[in-house]
C-alpha cells in the first residue's frame, strides 16, 4: 500500500495540483482508514507517513493524521468509495471563487462529472462543517471543490480517484481558458 501512495502523491506533486507539503491521500480497508500524514511531503512520501487509525474512532496515532481526517471519514461513511484524493489545484480553486457549481465544457470532463458542486464553509480545513457539506455533497458526485481551499475526490481505487483528480482539473483549465477567450459558461460552445 505504502508505494500506491508513494506513486499517487508523486505523480499529484509533478502534476503541479499538490504543494510540496499540502493535500493528502487516503485509502479506506474494513473500518481501518490509512492516511497521510500531517504536514507530510505528499510527492516524497515515506513510509512513517502512512497512518492508521479507526473510520469510526479516534486510535493509533490520530494525532499525526492528516488535518483533513474528519473529512475523510466522513466520506467513507456516506459514499461507497475506498479511496480519496483531497488536492488543491490552481484552476479548479480559483473558479470556485467565482461560482456554486462548474458544468465542464471539454468531453472528459463533462463524461466524468455532469457538474462539479462547490461547497463553501465558514470554518475550513479539517472542521465538523466541512466534513457534513463536503461529505453530503459526495453521495451524489464524485468530486466537489471546497470554496477556496482544494478538491475532495473519492472512488474504488486510489489511482482512479488521482485520474478523477486530474480530470476535474483540467475541465476547471479548459473552463478558465474559455472565459479567457471571451466564451463564458452561458455561451455556446461547439465541440
Amino acid at each position: 500500500m505504502y508505494e500506491e501512495f508513494k506513486r499517487i502523491g508523486k505523480v499529484l506533486f509533478g502534476l503541479g495540483i499538490v504543494g510540496s507539503h499540502s493535500g493528502n491521500l487516503s485509502v479506506r480497508s474494513g473500518d481501518r482508514i490509512f492516511i497521510t500524514r500531517r504536514g507530510s511531503i505528499v510527492g516524497d512520501l515515506r513510509p512513517s507517513d502512512i497512518i492508521e487509525t479507526g473510520i469510526y474512532e479516534d486510535d493509533s496515532g490520530i494525532l499525526l493524521a492528516s488535518t483533513e481526517i474528519k473529512v475523510h471519514r466522513a466520506i467513507y461513511k456516506k459514499t461507497p468509495g475506498l479511496a480519496i484524493v483531497h488536492a488543491h489545484p490552481p484552476y479548479a480553486i480559483a473558479l470556485s471563487m467565482l461560482y456554486d457549481e462548474i458544468y465542464p465544457r471539454n468531453v472528459e470532463g463533462s463524461y466524468f462529472f455532469h457538474k462539479i458542486p462547490v461547497v463553501s464553509v465558514k470554518h475550513g480545513i479539517g472542521s465538523d462543517e466541512s466534513a457534513e457539506l463536503v461529505s453530503e455533497a459526495m453521495r451524489d458526485y464524485k468530486g466537489v471543490i471546497l470554496r477556496g481551499h482544494g478538491t475532495f475526490v473519492h472512488a474504488k481505487l486510489l489511482e482512479d480517484a488521482l485520474s478523477l483528480t486530474s480530470v476535474l482539473e483540467s475541465a476547471c483549465r479548459t473552463e478558465y481558458l474559455l472565459e479567457i477567450a471571451g466564451r463564458p459558461p452561458d455561451s455556446d460552445v461547439k465541440w
